[in-house]
């Protein structure tokens, strides 16, 4: 039988963690490893609250393991580091994404795109080569391989660095590598919520000409005069979508609800290009003719390697894009988890872990 939480490795660890479906969280005594060779070890100071961790806790992908501390959008400050660590020192300011190792040797790993490893463990409910459960960062330490760390420029505070790790870079990312960065392309953003409101903020500061497709009009004051966007199509609004009809280059999709692809591969150039980043739970309707009749392209496209995620933060640091954050305290947290599930946030949360989490909580 597997150790107990608490005994498994050495160095006492607290947090907060969902014990079965119904995905109430509640305070969690667990350890972390040693600090190895080549581990970073940190307090942890902030961390973000991402949509998957609502379906994780409460088992809606059917892989969790109970008990489950979530958490991927991880800030905060070294404090030990191991014998052979290159990169980090004690009092630097890290985080860690959504990923906390990989096999190392298959072809994605080599070409820095851990995040297509068939073997990547991810930050939590996932298995250690060890046998044992990852923990997330809804804790208070936390001891990662120094290849999974993340460098957290000095001009980026921590709080608003937290959800870049995940919601930064699974936007930047296919900006990236679909070539939708270059100044002076047509983008639509999909949705604006945690990813579209940053998948905005990037592709402005790329130079896009950016338009917000959205079901909720009154998103459109938000979009333009907060955000920067530079036009709004209502996407149930059939004029305004027959008038932008073959306007776009690109479209990042970030909506996680069923919704129709046709209208939104109709806004597209020819060879243009749909990238979806939302994981809607069933099967969306592909019209192939459309596609066919423009040389138009759908992809996908899942966060970002540890290579391109520091090239993301840094690009965030230089061009002072911060999501839009509202911080909680921990104990707020179940009830942040019911927002998240009714969109009412603004459009992240994020755990004030160093101020709230008490052992006695």
């Amino acid at each position: 039988m597997a150790a107990q939480p608490e005994v498994e490795h050495p160095k006492k660890a607290f947090g907060w963690a969902a014990r079965d479906t119904s995905g109430l969280l509640s305070p969690f005594n667990f350890s972390r490893r040693e600090t190895g060779e080549k581990d970073v070890a940190f307090k942890v100071l902030f961390c973000g609250i991402c949509h998957s961790d609502l379906h994780m806790v409460k088992n809606e992908w059917g892989n969790t393991i109970y008990p489950i501390v979530p958490g991927h959008e991880v800030a905060g400050i070294v404090t030990e580091v191991g014998s052979k660590v290159q990169k980090f020192k004690v009092g630097d300011r890290v985080g860690v994404g959504c990923l906390v190792d990989s096999c190392r040797k298959c072809q994605s790993c080599a070409d820095d795109l851990e995040n297509y490893c068939p073997s990547l463990i991810l930050t939590y409910g996932s298995k250690h080569s060890d046998g044992t459960i990852t923990y997330g960062g809804y804790s208070d330490s936390m001891v990662a391989d120094e290849s999974f760390v993340i460098s957290i420029p000095d001009n980026l505070p921590l709080d608003v660095a937290a959800p870049l790790l995940c919601a930064g870079i699974t936007v930047y990312s296919p900006i990236k590598y679909y070539g939708l960065d270059k100044p002076g392309l047509k983008i639509g953003v999909v949705g604006l919520g945690g990813l579209g409101h940053l998948a905005v903020k990037f592709a402005k500061a790329l130079g896009a000409i950016v338009t917000v497709i959205s079901t909720s009009p009154n998103k459109k004051t938000e979009a333009i005069e907060h955000l920067g966007a530079d036009s709004f199509l209502i996407s149930r609004d059939q004029e305004q979508l027959q008038s932008a009809t073959g306007t776009l280059d690109g479209i990042i999709d970030t909506v996680s609800a069923n919704h129709p692809l046709l209208p939104l591969i109709s806004l597209l150039k020819s060879h243009g290009k749909l990238v979806m980043v939302g994981a809607p739970e069933k099967p969306l309707d592909l019209p192939v003719f459309p596609l066919i009749l423009g040389r138009k392209l759908i992809g996908g496209s899942m966060i970002g390697g540890l290579k391109e995620t520091q090239e993301m933060i840094d690009f965030a640091a230089k061009h002072d894009i911060k999501p839009d954050i509202e911080v909680i305290p921990i104990d707020y947290v179940n009830t942040a988890l019911e927002r998240v599930l009714k969109a009412d946030v603004k459009y992240r949360f994020v755990i004030d872990i160093g101020n709230t989490l008490k052992a006695s909580s």
